[in-house]
């Protein structure tokens, strides 16, 4: 099965023909079958907000939640944070999450870690304390340090997720040598590859200006690009049981345009959409 989502439902005005500035969830959810939301790692929501997002949903729809940022260590050299406050959000998160496992609508859990978790026995041994605090819940890891990729040790990195039963994001974003990852085609657990494709603006990646935010991803994917892709996801098709596709690469409005072209690339549909509204379609 192949999945595609956006990063937020609000953005993307592509998926209701360019009729409005901003999409409602509902009408997200009558285009696309999943979503990612970065809502928790700010602050955890309450389990009331959750329900109100399924609410507005079909019961097939599947949320992509990121975990809050003391569960992936955002916070080090920043405020400083106990052991008890870490163990709280890990509880707070759970809670939050109980409605989604219920109705099955919870995909993952995304765990992005800054730049600055490097691949090192103590930030090995944290993966290890988050599956334990996770307990069953699904887990994706992202990555954002290139010491993760050494050639030799990415098949002990795959199995050592494996064992943990997290899957391993195939991130596509700009680096360089020793800046950014790699894109590394490689499944962990055998239940879901996730690619998050967050462009290919350099420029605008890697040099921090006042507008940063604004514009590091800032690219739109071209057909060639969306096509080596639709190959790589074929065959990703063959190694999991999932492949859910999640495009970021928003400034200029280009994600939802890039998942519509992947979709019918990859002639995609799928059932238990929402209803669309017939004045926009």
């Amino acid at each position: 099965m192949i999945t595609i989502g956006l990063t937020t439902f609000k953005e993307h005005p592509a998926l209701v023909q360019n009729a409005k500035p901003d999409v409602t969830l509902p009408e997200y959810a009558a285009v696309l079958p999943t979503v990612e939301l970065d809502t928790p790692f700010y602050g955890i929501p309450r389990e009331s907000t959750v329900i109100n997002w399924q609410k507005q949903v079909p019961e097939n729809f599947q949320f992509i939640l990121k975990a809050n940022k003391l569960m992936t260590k955002h916070d080090i050299g920043q405020d400083a944070v106990s052991d008890e406050d870490r163990k709280r959000a890990f509880y707070e998160y759970h809670r939050m999450v109980r409605p989604l496992v219920h109705a099955h609508q919870l995909k993952t859990v995304l765990f992005q870690f800054p730049p600055f978790f490097q691949r090192t026995t103590e930030n090995l041994q944290w993966l290890f304390e988050i599956r334990d605090q996770m307990a069953d819940l699904p887990i994706a890891v992202e990555f954002r340090d290139p010491s993760w990729y050494d050639p030799a040790l990415t098949a002990d990195l795959m199995r050592y997720l494996k064992g943990l039963n997290m899957t391993h994001v195939i991130v596509d974003e700009p680096h360089r040598l020793n800046d950014g990852v790699p894109f590394v085609a490689r499944v962990a657990d055998e239940s879901l590859a996730l690619l998050r494709l967050h462009g290919r603006n350099e420029q605008g990646w890697f040099h921090q200006g006042k507008d940063w935010r604004g514009v590091r991803t800032l690219y739109k994917y071209s057909d060639d690009e969306l096509a080596a892709f639709a190959q790589t996801i074929t065959e990703l098709a063959d190694q999991a049981q999932e492949v859910c596709v999640i495009f970021n690469n928003n400034s200029g409005g280009d994600a939802a345009p890039n998942a519509l072209a992947l979709r019918d690339l990859l002639h995609l549909s799928w059932s238990g959409l929402g209803p669309q509204q017939m004045s926009l379609f």
